[in-house]
């Protein structure tokens, strides 16, 4: 008897717990089947935020290959915790913030859907995606990933000499506050887009100059790593340890791009998406090819990081309007982004030590593709876009030129305000910088105790029974350690 107490106290506490949560969830699964374009939207919206997620792996690679060999291990660290950290407060405050205006609400902070809970009516709550019948965790997913890209920009000036809680802090604030708040303008239903009628198809400058920015702000008060610029100013050369796997992250990050600019569709069934894969591919392809000429032209040498920070610089440009324009407008952006990247950072780097030339690739390259929307939109897609109007190439007219200014100026004041007060503060209580020797040793060893490589940077006789020590021999035996980099210290 008490036996069958118990399976039926079990029964009706496991039939309680399946209940409440599909209670609490009765805002978010609505009864009956779904249409099929529900799912079908849904699936491709899913998959290209996967793509934009891969592009996390993409980052990874180019930052550990534009580092010295003792700041690799960190970089990944870094990635997984910033990652996990915007995963869960753009869930909770961040999507709606960005996105939930309501219906004629508040466009300049959301206050909706927060925790993806209580919104109500998905098509009112967050008005500008009810274009699209993709589900609203599709939608979120998505626009998580976009956060987390712009969070990983802004790192890649702050290389090889920064403290790893800087990244924690930065990243909460970030993520919650500084990236849904300004993206949000520009194309959650904000005050840019539906007031000023600025044109950002999937990111220039909601994504890709708000990481840049953020990223200038970090620099400036981080300085340079110790030995960049030599005692007459003049900056020094610190190369990178890997050109081979910088070139594997450029080559993820132009695949993740296929999912970044088509996915902003929220759509597969228009035949919209394809047609964006065609001009952000064209423009990517034209900013290497001028890229790799204007370097070679002031250098006389085919730059290898050169002609990866064309295609970055290229796909950064035609983000914004890679909705807007046709394929031959999306051909001269890109290759006006490449040949701005290798002056951008030719010229930056005199002042500035920006380890992968983020702030042109990512700033300058964002800036000019979000005013190429001004230039080169074609009417019919704004129109169908529901957003601003044609280019001064087909209008005669500069309106949308300088409504896309406007958002620039806006969007860069409110990030580098926040980002630089943040950091500020930062460097006052927590500090921003590791000490000389922890740079000196690297981060790998100062800030992990242990490095990516560490056959390189360990005496051999500490190395037995790694693949990479060599055995049988003198050194292996204890006879002495193998050579160590000369900016190592000794120990």
């Amino acid at each position: 008897m008490r036996r069958s107490l118990t399976a039926r106290a079990l029964m009706f506490g496991t039939l309680a717990a399946l209940l409440v949560p599909a209670t609490a969830s009765a805002d978010i699964y609505s009864s009956g089947a779904l249409p099929d374009s529900v799912g079908i939207n849904s699936i491709w919206v899913v998959v290209a935020g996967c793509l934009v997620m891969f592009m996390q792996a993409g980052f990874a690679f180019l930052e550990i290959g534009f580092s010295r060999g003792k700041n690799a291990g960190t970089i990944v660290a870094k990635i997984l915790v910033n990652f996990s950290i915007a995963a869960i407060l753009y869930w909770a405050v961040g999507f709606a913030f960005a996105f939930g205006h309501g219906d004629g609400g508040n466009l300049v902070l959301g206050t909706h859907g927060f925790f993806l809970r209580d919104y109500g009516d998905p098509l009112k709550a967050f008005p500008i995606m009810g274009l699209s019948d993709a589900t609203i965790e599709s939608k979120f997913w998505f626009q998580f990933v976009f956060c987390a890209v712009s969070l990983a920009i802004v790192w890649g000036t702050t290389l090889e000499r920064v403290k790893f809680g800087v990244y924690v802090i930065y990243a909460v604030v970030f993520s919650a506050i500084i990236y849904p708040i300004a993206s949000g303008w520009v194309f959650g239903g904000g005050w840019l887009q539906v007031n000023v009628h600025m044109q950002d198809f999937a990111g220039s400058t909601a994504v890709h100059l708000i990481g840049a920015t953020g990223a200038l702000a970090a620099l400036l008060h981080l300085g340079p790593r110790k030995g960049k610029y030599g005692p007459d100013g003049k900056p020094r050369a610190i190369p990178g340890h890997n050109m081979p796997l910088f070139g594997l992250g450029i080559f993820i990050l132009w695949l993740g791009w296929f999912g970044f600019n088509p996915g902003s569709t929220l759509g597969a069934l228009d035949g919209r998406f394809p047609e964006v894969v065609l001009t952000t591919n064209i423009a990517a392809a034209g900013g290497v090819l001028t890229a790799v000429a204007t370097a070679y032209w002031k250098t006389k040498s085919i730059d290898i990081g050169m002609a990866g920070n064309g295609a970055i610089a290229a796909l950064v440009a035609i983000t914004a309007p890679s909705g807007y324009v046709v394929p031959w407008a999306a051909l001269v952006i890109g290759m006006v982004a490449g040949v701005i990247v290798v002056f951008g950072v030719y010229a930056i780097d005199k002042k500035l030590d920006d380890p992968v030339g983020a702030l042109s690739a990512h700033g300058l390259a964002g800036i000019w593709g979000t005013l190429a929307c001004g230039i080169f939109t074609h009417p019919d897609l704004a129109a169908y876009n529901a957003v601003g109007s044609g280019g001064l190439l087909y209008t005669g007219s500069f309106s949308q030129l300088g409504r896309q200014a406007l958002g620039v100026v806006v969007v860069f004041a409110f990030v580098f305000t926040l980002s630089y007060i943040t950091f500020g503060i930062i460097k006052a209580t927590y500090g921003m910088r590791v000490s000389e020797e922890e740079e000196l040793a690297g981060l790998d060893i100062s800030e992990h105790g242990m490095y990516g490589y560490p056959e390189q940077f360990i005496p051999a006789p500490e190395l037995v029974g790694y693949g990479a020590a060599p055995q049988g021999t003198a050194a292996a035996a204890g006879a002495g350690p193998i050579a160590t980099p000369t900016e190592v210290p000794a120990t």
